[in-house]
């Protein structure tokens, strides 16, 4: 198996997507085929990692993936794997899916890879070497590499963290000083989208400046390690010979993994705008997957030709939405000023943005109808994320949805004809 390292750090906002960023961009700059992942279930990282290193970037989610498709991901080849965590390098749930809990340790343990841990050190010295000793004492099946220092404000902060960590015998593979510039514009949902970024080549090539000033890549190179090898699986069946799938900045949340194991079992997949107002093209199916749909609900609504050949398309063929697709396929769409938006009405689904909810989790679902690709009491795992609030769910519910932990959730998703829809994102199968 490939030799790799993970990017994590204690918690979220640390720094650890500006350190991978720059990380995977000084290595292609080397000459190094450096393979990108995400641990845990985010559609927007593999797309900035994609723009940094030139290579496709795959998520591994030790709760939501059985073990050979976690092996499959881990198949991509490369000289060297870079994988950024998510949240704090131990967060997950408390009730492990197919692998493990979620955590980006999870992904650790499973492959071998050293965990390179990035410390903001703004107000503390010494006291964060206790925390990294902390975490490397956490799981023995986790092996801490070293640290990067992130936001020092001056040479005797950075002196006093060297100390700090010389004391608890971890390596300091960077030391990065405080810098306000180097940030990527954020919205509800994290990070704004790669392609939506208004100058993103000058934004990596400056994180890999960067980084190549404060940080030994020599020896974060040499610290990569990996040993363990998880056997390749089956992977997803395509859900029909000719995919139909939206595909701008208000329809861009689908997981890499998906569409290359569509792509590799001979699936044709067709994009289309709905934002430039194309309908969809001769498929078998339409798939609308999620993004951002409420930030352009009044186009979406003006997009005649877009809605009505979806109208046409669902009359013959089958229609599926997630998230924000599901949305849009729904009665109406109300923003966040409260004006209220015609969708395509092909379910009677009615959602508000105008009093915001997070909903945010892990989501198991055992369906009651089919979706494309899948039986009806199929067991499948995804994740939900979104604000929006449900108004109206009138249509027969297409799954028993429940939390990590078991627990039901409201978000059933809908059917209505060969329309389906879910909150949720599917990322795989569940056994």
């Amino acid at each position: 198996m490939t030799k790799g390292l993970i990017i994590s750090a204690p918690r979220s906002g640390a720094g650890k997507t500006t350190v991978m960023l720059g990380l995977l961009r000084a290595l292609r700059d080397d000459g190094v085929a450096v393979q990108p992942y995400k641990c845990g279930p985010d559609y927007i990282d593999p797309a900035f990692h994609l723009a940094a290193s030139g290579r496709s970037s795959f998520n591994l989610d030790s709760w939501a993936m059985a073990p050979g498709l976690i092996g499959a991901q881990l198949a991509r080849g490369g000289e060297m794997a870079l994988a950024e965590g998510s949240m704090g390098l131990f967060d997950g749930v408390a009730f492990p899916g197919e692998t493990g809990t979620g955590a980006s340790a999870d992904i650790a343990a499973l492959t071998g890879w050293p965990v390179v841990v990035v410390l903001d050190v703004s107000g503390a010295a010494q006291t964060v070497a206790a925390m990294a000793a902390g975490m490397a004492a956490y799981r023995k099946d986790v092996k801490i590499a070293g640290v990067i220092l992130n936001r020092l404000a001056s040479p005797r902060h950075e002196r006093l963290c060297r100390l700090g960590m010389e004391a608890v015998g971890l390596p300091v593979f960077g030391a990065l000083p405080r810098r306000g510039d180097l940030t990527l514009p954020e919205r509800h949902l994290g990070l704004v989208q790669a392609v939506e970024h208004p100058d993103l080549e000058r934004a990596i090539s400056d994180y890999a400046g960067f980084l190549r000033d404060h940080t030994d890549l020599a020896s974060l190179r040499a610290a990569a390690a990996g040993g363990v090898s998880t056997p390749a699986g089956e992977l997803p069946k395509p859900p029909g010979q000719r995919i139909a799938l939206a595909r701008d900045e208000a329809f861009s949340f689908t997981y890499p993994h998906l569409l290359n194991a569509w792509h590799a079992q001979g699936a044709e997949i067709l994009p289309f705008s709905p934002l430039a107002d194309e309908p969809p093209p001769e498929a078998d199916l339409c798939w609308l997957p999620g993004g951002y749909p409420e930030l352009h609900a009044g186009r979406i609504a003006a997009a005649s030709g877009f809605l009505a050949g979806l109208r046409n398309f669902a009359a013959v063929k089958p229609v599926h939405g997630e998230c924000g697709g599901y949305m849009v396929l729904g009665e109406a769409l109300v923003d966040a000023s409260g004006t209220r938006h015609q969708m395509a009405g092909l379910l009677g689904l009615v959602t508000s943005y105008e009093k915001r909810r997070m909903h945010l989790g892990y989501r198991l679902a055992a369906l009651s109808a089919p979706i494309p690709g899948h039986v009806a009491g199929a067991r499948l795992r995804g994740h939900e994320f979104h604000y929006s609030t449900i108004l109206a769910q009138p249509d027969a519910p297409l799954a028993r949805v429940t939390d990590a932990e078991s627990a039901p959730v409201p978000e059933t998703g809908s059917r209505k004809g060969l329309v389906t829809g879910t909150f949720f994102h599917l990322i795989g199968a569940a056994t």
